[in-house]
């Protein structure tokens, strides 16, 4: 169904390891088409009003920005621990070989307010599961997360669904 998009992704293989097939959407995000595609088919997937579109860094920043306009909500960065000024609270969590933590404004948002986690891909789920905790455990209602990638042979849409979350992305890539 988005065959059209999917075909605006490069593949770079042995990135940034060998045997990793990397999906870089820079090659999207230089379509003025495409990219008003991926938003506005991101934002008919969206289940419901939100209030505000929650992006992890990096890449996520540029998709929840785009979103939030038409969904008419603010946009809430998640972001590694230390880049944030003031307060803020974090979240770690476990990757291959040790731990990251993430972090966000400590009044970033207001307890019951419906969030939208949006990030450019879900690979096996660690950093929005993580993203997921935090926002919850600041008051969010977290219904739902959207990608623009999956890689479901990775697992991390299964695991954010086993987490009471609708997972939504544009298409799917096999592999790693």
């Amino acid at each position: 169904m988005n065959d059209d998009l999917k075909a605006l992704i490069r593949t770079i293989p042995d990135f940034p390891k060998p045997g990793i097939q990397f999906r870089d959407i820079t090659t999207l995000l230089l379509d003025p088409r495409g990219l008003a595609q991926t938003v506005a088919r991101m934002a008919a997937a969206t289940v419901g009003p939100v209030d505000l579109v929650a992006g992890i860094e990096a890449r996520g920043f540029l998709f929840a920005a785009a979103l939030a306009v038409p969904l008419g909500a603010g946009v809430l960065l998640i972001r590694k621990d230390g880049k944030l000024p003031g307060a803020t609270i974090a979240e770690d969590y476990a990757l291959e070989y040790g731990q990251d933590r993430i972090a966000m404004h400590e009044d970033a948002l207001v307890p019951g307010q419906r969030v939208l986690l949006v990030d450019d891909l879900i690979a096996t789920g660690g950093t929005a599961r993580a993203a997921i905790r935090l926002l919850r455990k600041a008051g969010a209602e977290v219904e739902q997360a959207q990608f623009v990638i999956d890689l479901p042979d990775l697992g991390g849409a299964a695991a954010l669904a086993a987490d009471g979350v609708r997972v939504d992305s544009l298409f799917a890539f096999p592999g790693h």
